[in-house]
């Protein structure tokens, strides 16, 4: 799990990721008080709000003060990203989730289904207040959380995925929050026309990194680390880089494909970890990741001493990765 507070060095951060707790607290609130504990049910569990810590930081780099907007700003971005884990979580038919049950598992398909519309709806409506071009923003963006998620849907247990394919995804499902998150953050504190773009083109950067990151941890990490069980992927047969590249591995992509291409066990699920583990595919794909960490840093350098402390993000990121 990522804490952008220990990886960033930015005054009042903590203090104003709590002003966005406190908001985020009081979207999830309805009339109905049952919906109010569901929609709840994952901002209590916690979590590292890096999305609307990315949106805090990108207003940062123009604003001294933080603005409510920003905060809002950041809450509409989170509850974005916690609609799309209701989903996620009902389409895996997970159990786990931020280290609590899930919501589908605690209540129920299609009340996790209705739930997460509801988080949706409500950070639409932050959003509309803040003016036209966020509400467009945030709709095209969950547009292409969709489109991102539906292509690796359409690749599901496929051995032949390629990572092409894996890329324009996560562009998708992953990165494209992030870059809106920091653009939402940028457009909220009035920054001008270039300095938008680029911590678009940061966060869009930042993004594929996260995602990489992610994925290498699906295959070292541990349940206990991840808040999840390690191997998710590899079970519900989304294969992402460190698999593609172990895959084409002459000395292991044969055994690995013969577990591949269905459901599986704990058993099978352990022994294909062991077998990406045991090549050059981690290191590989923490290659890439790098690559794109450099993207994420070249993007702020107009930005100068304003971009200082946000530019090695993603570099740190994977500084932390323990292998």
């Amino acid at each position: 799990m990522v804490n952008l507070g220990s990886l960033l060095n930015l005054p009042h951060l903590e203090e104003n990721l709590n002003r966005v707790e406190d908001a985020l607290r009081g979207s999830v609130t309805s009339e109905d008080v049952f919906l109010t504990e569901v929609a709840g049910h994952l901002v209590q569990a916690g979590g590292k709000r890096l999305r609307p810590a990315l949106a805090v930081a990108a207003a940062g780099t123009v604003q001294n003060d933080i603005s409510d907007d920003v905060i809002q700003g950041g809450v509409s971005v989170e509850l974005v990203h916690l609609g799309s884990l209701y989903h996620d979580d009902v389409m895996d038919e997970a159990t786990i989730r931020r280290g609590v049950e899930s919501v589908n598992a605690r209540w129920g398909n299609l009340v996790a289904i209705v739930a997460g519309d509801f988080l949706l709806a409500r950070a639409s409506e932050l959003a509309a207040a803040l003016g036209t071009e966020v509400a467009q923003l945030l709709a095209a963006t969950i547009g292409r959380l969709c489109e991102g998620q539906v292509s690796e849907l359409r690749t599901a247990y496929d051995v032949a995925r390629s990572e092409e394919a894996y890329l324009a995804s996560i562009g998708g499902k992953t990165a494209a929050l992030m870059a809106a998150s920091a653009r939402i953050g940028a457009l909220a504190a009035g920054a001008a026309r270039p300095v938008v773009d680029a911590l678009t083109a940061f966060g869009q950067a930042f993004g594929m990194v996260f995602q990489m990151v992610d994925d290498v941890l699906d295959v070292v990490g541990t349940e206990a680390s991840l808040g999840k069980p390690a191997g998710h992927d590899l079970v519900e047969g989304v294969y992402t880089l460190p698999t593609i590249r172990a895959l084409a591995v002459p000395e292991a992509g044969g055994d690995l494909r013969a577990i591949l291409g269905r459901p599986l066990g704990e058993p099978e699920r352990d022994k294909a970890r062991s077998i990406i583990a045991s090549t050059e595919a981690v290191d590989a794909t923490l290659g890439v990741a790098r690559r794109w960490a450099d993207k994420a840093a070249d993007a702020l350098g107009a930005l100068g001493e304003a971009g200082a402390e946000l530019a090695p993000l993603g570099h740190r990121l994977l500084d932390g990765v323990p292998v």
